[in-house]
């Protein structure tokens, strides 16, 4: 009996060794276009801690000015996903064929959240007549700025729009060459704490405005579905990983100084102190865009003549991946 017992033995070892020499399955690929802000967190998270591995996915991030100068890329196929503001720009490039989808919150504006908001010089106080600096035309902080205008009983046109980047805004409002900006973190806490603005409402001008999203290729959704939804499920718990480092309007709850290790790590902010300081953006811990938002920016985009063709909200927006990852992680639950 004890020959055929080491046989035995034998053949599970060479088994054992056969199967140990099997080459891993090699992971999928997924091209992410970054704007390299705070707003690319949930990526930054996601990659980190490993969940886009777990999932069987090695992420290539390539870096963008803007989410405009990623729409190429994506209606090529060049990218599988990007993330940036919802700008006219992406309405138009869907009306000629470019078929990306909006997929996820990125970003958001909520009470206590307002990290994207009009500031204006201290020593102006009525916005007729200014001039205004926004990011873009046909970007998101043109519909901000709008609303903080509709507030005070003002049109677009009774104010001087001009355009320049964030961080420009910063010297503009120094040399007093801008009367007011929309512009968002850390610009906004850099010049009200220099003393150059304050912000131009007590309350939250614009609550519930999606700021940023993340968007998705036509070939990504139809020819690699499958690693498209082990992308968003880790993308949403990465969402989560951040919504608990919220509280009281700072990233100081459960987990924040690890989330604030990671955007010093990723991004060009190299000062975790900053990222105490200013104020954070919100983000549905489920995913889920804020469509209303959505179709009041386009209303304002298309009144201007902006959007030119007839591609409406809905056919851009597509939440089943979101909704998907939620259903295999469960409802959130809060850590704070």
């Amino acid at each position: 009996m004890i020959l055929p017992v080491l046989r035995l033995v034998a053949l599970g070892v060479a088994l054992a060794a056969g199967l140990s020499a099997a080459p891993a399955q090699a992971p999928e690929q997924v091209g992410v276009g970054l704007t390299d802000t705070s707003s690319d967190v949930a990526f930054f998270i996601a990659d980190k801690k490993g969940y886009f591995r777990n999932q069987g996915i090695a992420v290539t991030t390539t870096s963008f000015a803007s989410a405009a100068k990623m729409i190429a890329p994506l209606g090529t196929g060049q990218l599988d996903v990007g993330g940036g503001t919802v700008a006219a720009g992406l309405y138009n490039a869907v009306e000629r064929g470019i078929n990306i989808k909006i997929v996820a919150d990125k970003a958001s504006i909520k009470d206590g959240y307002e990290y994207s908001t009009l500031l204006v010089r201290k020593d102006l106080a009525d916005l007729k007549g200014m001039t205004i600096a926004t990011a873009a035309q046909g970007a998101g902080s043109e519909s901000s700025l709008n609303e903080a205008l509709k507030k005070g009983g003002l049109k677009f046109s009774d104010v001087n729009v001009v355009y320049m980047g964030f961080p420009e805004m910063l010297a503009a409002f120094k040399n007093k060459g801008i009367d007011a900006g929309v512009t968002n973190e850390p610009t906004v806490t850099r010049s009200i704490s220099e003393g150059f603005a304050v912000r131009a409402s007590r309350n939250t001008i614009y609550p519930g405005q999606q700021t940023a999203v993340a968007l998705y290729a036509d070939e990504f959704i139809v020819k690699r579905r499958a690693v498209a939804q082990k992308f968003m499920s880790a993308y949403i718990r990465a969402l989560r990983d951040y919504n608990d480092a919220l509280k009281d309007g700072k990233l100081a709850g459960p987990g924040a100084d690890e989330i604030i290790a990671i955007l010093n790590e990723y991004t060009r902010i190299k000062d975790p102190a900053a990222y105490r300081e200013m104020t954070p953006f919100a983000a549905n811990p489920d995913g889920r865009v804020n469509t209303a938002s959505l179709k009041n920016d386009y209303d304002f985009y298309k009144q201007r003549g902006l959007i030119t063709g007839r591609v409406a909200v809905e056919q851009v927006v597509d939440n089943s991946f979101a909704d998907e990852a939620v259903r295999q992680l469960g409802a959130y639950q809060p850590k704070n």
